[in-house]
């Protein structure tokens, strides 16, 4: 599957790809009817369509956007990893970080110029 089709930690795989091409509007029950078994994969879990927008009970959607912030609004905080981070910040105090060149050389213990 294309990092394309991983959103914000959620996988979207081919369902991503079939939703863009859709032609919109589509209304809740029909794409829950069409769609609603596809399984997403949220880091060490999953959840079909259906259970993450199933309970919005929303009369349609415009756009393949919609879809996407429906999904995006309604997974929990474990599904974009640990919150708030960045692996392109400093380390926090206290906080030790690996780090490797682009070369894959670890760059352990060598200041790194910008």
């Amino acid at each position: 599957m294309s990092e394309d089709s991983r959103e914000l930690g959620i996988e979207l795989g081919d369902l991503q790809a079939a939703l863009e091409d859709h032609d919109y509007p589509i209304e809740h029950d029909t794409l829950l009817e069409n769609h609603g078994d596809v399984e997403l994969e949220m880091g060490e879990e999953t959840a079909t369509l259906e259970e993450l927008i199933g309970p919005l009970n929303e009369d349609e959607y415009a756009s393949y956007d919609e879809i996407e912030q429906a999904v995006m609004n309604m997974v929990s905080d474990e599904a974009i990893g640990r919150k708030h981070y960045s692996d392109r910040t400093p380390p926090a105090p206290g906080e030790e970080r690996e780090e490797e060149s682009p070369s894959g050389e670890d760059l352990e213990g060598k200041q790194e110029s910008f």
